[in-house]
């Protein structure tokens, strides 16, 4: 019965004052502005306002439609707005997962920096070290994936973000820190230290040793990098990182890095997104940022 165009009316009316006005704002003739008011009229069976009255004054029934049209129309504006940015791609939802322990250093002021651009869109995180993010993603579970280990899975996309060099880090005490580069039978009576991941998400496994059928003597896991170069330090073991990922503890004493063979091994780390979203402004804008913001915060890394 009470429909929006007759709610838009009456709040025309109220903030015109007349008629002639009243049709000009909502893009009526003043007949039809007349006539639909009248159609309302005859379905409330009830007058909206007082003829002749002036300035112009509503009934009850005419200020009681008019406290609905305050509640309703500003709900159904907002509710426009927020189609017309998800249809042009300006909001939407964002939940990434990543797969690189060390992202957070350049991950999160990425995230922050974003969020003040884009604050219509619902941003979150979470690591994807204990589920496989990929294949959530694929679902549509969430939206994009930090990972230097793509997958060739239908309906993926993956854009790269930098190119980085792995690299050991080795004790000053260790024989191996008189070594040039590092070969795969080097680590063959070494202690690796590795994140708590598959072996087959690990490049020192997948470019290094499994290549040369090589096993270390021992493996160890931490999660924390911090953590990692302590042993190191100590002497307990070596680990292969990114270079990037090692920057912030270069000014520890007693240890260094050495390349992974003669000619160095370079990963490359990438944004995974689904296909359907390459034209996505916010996820275009996203990987702006993110782009952006890995170059001004780490060191060694290059251009894919």
């Amino acid at each position: 019965m009470i429909e929006l165009r007759y709610l838009r009316t009456l709040v025309a009316l109220r903030d015109c004052g007349t008629l002639i006005d009243a049709a000009e704002q909502v893009h009526l003739t003043q007949s039809a502005l007349s006539h639909q008011i009248k159609e309302l009229e005859d379905r409330l069976n009830l007058p909206v306002y007082l003829r002749k009255s002036k300035p112009l004054k509503f009934t009850l029934a005419g200020e009681r439609l008019l406290r609905l049209a305050d509640e309703i129309l500003p709900l159904i504006k907002s509710a426009e707005r927020d189609l017309f940015k998800l249809s042009h791609g300006q909001a939407g939802r964002l939940h990434i997962a990543i797969e690189c322990h060390s992202c957070f250093q350049w991950l999160m002021p990425a995230i922050d920096a974003f969020r003040e651009q884009a604050s219509e869109v619902d941003l979150d995180l979470s690591s994807g070290f204990y589920f496989a993010p990929l294949p959530a993603l694929a679902r549509g579970d969430l939206d994009l994936v930090i990972t230097s280990d793509p997958q060739p899975l239908a309906g993926l996309h993956y854009h790269p973000l930098f190119s980085y060099e792995m690299v050991l880090a080795v004790s000053q005490k260790n024989l191996l820190a008189n070594k040039t580069f590092i070969e795969a039978q080097d680590l063959q009576d070494q202690t690796l230290i590795t994140y708590p991941v598959d072996r087959h998400r690990l490049d020192v496994f997948t470019r290094l040793l499994d290549p040369a059928n090589i096993e270390p003597a021992e493996i160890r896991t931490a999660e924390l990098t911090f953590m990692m170069i302590q042993w190191v330090i100590s002497n307990r073991g070596v680990c292969a990182l990114p270079n990037w990922a090692l920057e912030e503890y270069r000014l520890r004493e007693n240890w260094m890095t050495k390349p992974l063979t003669e000619q160095g091994i370079w990963c490359t780390l990438y944004a995974a997104i689904r296909s359907e979203h390459q034209q996505t402004p916010y996820i275009q804008q996203f990987l702006e940022v993110a782009h952006k913001t890995c170059f001004a915060h780490l060191k060694g890394i290059k251009k894919c």
